[in-house]
């Protein structure tokens, strides 16, 4: 911090306190809500299934509002995803999670900047603030490479807004990022379940169980890909 910057009024630092504080109590209060309620059980392919039955045509949009929600309570968003590729198939599943995804990781997003940034921002040295403006400079390319290497969606949805990142360049990094592992998964998911519901074990051997399971597989490897890319990326800039 420059010597010569004139301290925060004590006001503006209760009030960063204050919002952040507020931020730690939601996060405890919805692991909590998840974790020690009945909540829980209301997360089963059961229990949801009947839920969203008795939403009738509205069930898409209800889903996606229970998603958006369960991102900010940190829901396990493989529990979510699952489901969603059961009740509504591979393709249709893979659409209302990504637009429920979306919206869940932008309302975080904005819950961390609202309540955290300020508090962030008074604590962070000169180290760190330097990594804060790369970011900020480089928001689109950070984002992108954290959702490719699987880091945990939630807590980064709330940390980037403790950052500098534009919202802009989170959206759209978060946007393109999702992409590929949601169609993955939710293909894995809901063939398997085309084959459990049909009862033909025999199609367990067919192309497209196959190729699910192959993409499947292939996701994991993703990360090594991105990394060694960006390793490469670095040894040609150096």
């Amino acid at each position: 911090m420059d010597a010569n910057a004139t301290p925060a009024p004590a006001p503006g630092r209760r009030k960063a306190v204050f919002k952040a504080a507020v931020l730690v109590l939601f996060i405890a209060v919805a692991i909590a809500l998840v974790r020690f309620t009945a909540v829980r059980d209301f997360l089963t392919a059961e229990g949801l299934g009947r839920f969203l039955a008795a939403a009738g045509l509205w069930a898409p949009v209800v889903y996606m509002a229970i998603y958006a929600v369960g991102v900010c309570l940190f829901v396990p968003g493989s529990i979510l995803t699952g489901l969603v590729a059961v009740i509504f198939g591979a393709y249709w599943g893979f659409v209302y999670v990504w637009i429920g995804a979306m919206i869940g990781a932008s309302a975080a997003f904005l819950i961390g900047r609202n309540l955290g940034r300020e508090f962030a921002t008074a604590l962070i040295g000169d180290r760190l603030r330097r990594y804060d403006d790369a970011i900020e400079r480089n928001g689109f390319a950070a984002v992108l490479y954290l959702r490719l290497v699987y880091f945990p969606f939630t807590p980064m949805n709330f940390g980037m807004g403790l950052t500098k990142v534009h919202f802009r360049d989170y959206f759209f990094g978060t946007a393109l990022g999702i992409l590929v592992g949601t169609f993955i998964f939710t293909f894995f998911v809901g063939t398997l379940k085309e084959v459990w519901v049909s009862g033909n074990w025999a199609e367990l051997l067919s192309f497209k169980v196959v190729f699910s399971v192959a993409l499947f597989v292939f996701s994991f490897f993703i990360p090594k890909f991105v990394n060694t890319a960006r390793r490469s990326r670095d040894e040609v800039d150096a």
